[in-house]
């Protein structure tokens, strides 16, 4: 069958000449009241007929004209020029609105205001409770749930009060990016007590997890990668879809691509960072929530640089306070301990009477730095500069790379106290034992800070200084920038001027970018 739309015209109100000339003309009152009648009416229609439509959708089901003679609703793409003025006034743009995504559940509406919840699963945090102990005699033992986890009654505080009780965290970049996601580590720990936390990150970045104790498991795989192998791809896919996690963070910017392998792991939440431009088309379809970065390098925001995710994962919930985000602070094993002792006293210095010299420039991926940051090397001409002045504690210079040796051996001397050192883990260890540091915008500046050590930070410019290292009155860090924007240029004679003072406190630490 075919429909017709019939637009009918209003019809014009009665001429006093023509009212004069009827038998029986309407009175002008009665004309007036049977407008305002039909005006209601035309309204309560629109109204009804609007507030069948999903909410993202806008209505174009409306009547700005006051019609006495029909009860039907204009049409608005029929009458354009009628309805300007009314969507001009209707839809009004929030700019940096955070929108609930539409595409996730056209239906959904949100929480339903008058839904009343009893007190079992509705409010408050997860319980931790323990779950039986593994039987060493049964070769079978018990199923390893998480603690709190009940089978049976799983899905009421899973879907009521957002439970997590399995979190996978894949965090994209180096060494200096997946320790800077330490604080979000333990701030999803603090928020849901029991969780059970896993990282996917690439090979140098699994070394940083050696100084979390929030961490279960670490897995290596490149999410940086734009054309993995189809077989890890696959094999990755499955190793997280067998985990069966209830919420999965990306660090990594997510198009259509990096959207559908989240998607593919049936967590329940899926969060990521998207591309700032064209290139996340199609990824917010397949994600839960989504972070927006100012830059297509989220290293460039810093000490800060997962701030959106953080104040996510902070939020506040029935009952439950919106949570602080914690200092960076790193665990060092005893065993670590003991393993990096021997290596410095090989180097010929002793516990608590060195200085650690990081940030030899080299092309080696172990030097740990920032991709924020990548003018924060400097030649070791330049470094024996800055140490002939040091009198009463030695420098310990940390290399990345065994041909480096060579280099700084030349141009120091054969008696200059060379470690080498590759992994953050005995980085921190080194650090820890030591009177301070003296390091470029590297992971040992930022590990100085989780140790509490006094630090002197040198930065090719002030703005990098204040991304990187904020309140650094705080956690006792001298700045010291280059004026030219070149870390090269940096000023030698104020870093010897702040060598002394160094010198003479009992426990500073010294950091160079």
């Amino acid at each position: 069958m075919r429909s017709e739309v019939v637009c009918l015209k209003p019809t014009p109100p009665p001429s006093p000449s023509l009212l004069k000339k009827q038998k029986n003309p309407y009175p002008v009152i009665k004309l007036e009241k049977r407008k305002k009648v039909n005006l209601k009416r035309e309204k309560t229609m629109a109204a009804a007929a609007t507030s069948l439509l999903p909410k993202y959708f806008p209505s174009f089901l409306t009547n700005s004209s006051s019609s006495p003679s029909t009860n039907l609703p204009r049409l608005t793409f029929l009458h354009p020029i009628d309805n300007c003025s009314h969507h001009a006034k209707r839809f009004t743009v929030l700019p940096n609105a955070k929108r609930k995504n539409p595409w996730l559940d056209p239906f959904d509406d949100g929480e339903d205001p008058n839904m009343e919840y009893g007190s079992l699963f509705a409010d408050g945090k997860q319980e931790e409770d323990p779950r039986p102990p593994d039987n060493p005699d049964n070769p079978y033992g018990y199923l390893k749930f998480p603690p709190g986890y009940a089978v049976e009654i799983a899905s009421l505080g899973l879907k009521i009060r957002g439970d997590v009780r399995r979190c996978c965290c894949i965090i994209s970049g180096g060494v200096y990016e997946n320790l800077l996601f330490f604080p979000a580590i333990q701030l999803i720990k603090d928020r849901y007590p029991g969780v059970q936390i896993d990282v996917v990150t690439t090979a140098r970045g699994k070394q940083t997890y050696e100084l979390n104790k929030n961490v279960r498991w670490a897995n290596v795989y490149d999410p940086d990668d734009h054309f993995p192998e189809p077989a890890e791809y696959t094999d990755m896919l499955g190793l997280l879809r067998n985990r069966y996690y209830d919420m999965v963070l990306s660090t990594k910017l997510a198009g259509l691509g990096h959207a559908a392998f989240l998607f593919m792991t049936t967590a329940r939440d899926r969060v990521s960072y998207i591309y700032p431009n064209v290139n996340s088309a199609g990824a917010g379809l397949l994600l839960s929530e989504t972070f927006t970065p100012d830059s297509e390098n989220l290293s460039e925001g810093g000490y800060h640089m997962y701030r959106q995710m953080v104040e996510w994962l902070g939020r506040p919930g029935r009952k439950v306070p919106r949570h602080p985000v914690s200092p960076l602070k790193v665990s060092i094993s005893r065993k670590l301990k003991e393993f990096v002792e021997a290596k410095y006293k090989t180097a010929r210095v002793e516990k608590g009477k060195y200085v650690v010299i990081h940030g030899i420039k080299s092309d080696s991926q172990a030097s740990m730095q920032s991709r924020g940051d990548t003018d924060s090397l400097l030649p070791i001409d330049t470094w024996a500069n800055i140490t002939e002045a040091m009198r009463g504690v030695r420098p310990i210079f940390v290399i990345p790379h065994e041909k480096v040796r060579e280099d700084v051996e030349e141009i120091l001397d054969e008696d200059a106290n060379i470690v080498f050192i590759t992994t953050p883990g005995q980085l921190a260890a080194l650090i820890n034992d030591s009177v301070g540091v003296i390091a470029t915008n590297t992971a040992a500046i930022q590990l100085a800070n989780a140790r509490e050590k006094p630090s002197i930070a040198l930065f090719c410019s002030a703005e990098k200084a204040n991304h990187f290292v904020p309140n650094p009155e705080e956690k006792k860090c001298t700045i010291i920038s280059s004026k030219t924007g070149n870390l090269i240029d940096i000023d030698v004679e104020a870093v010897k001027n702040a060598i002394k003072k160094f010198e003479a406190s009992p426990a500073p630490s010294l950091a160079l970018a």
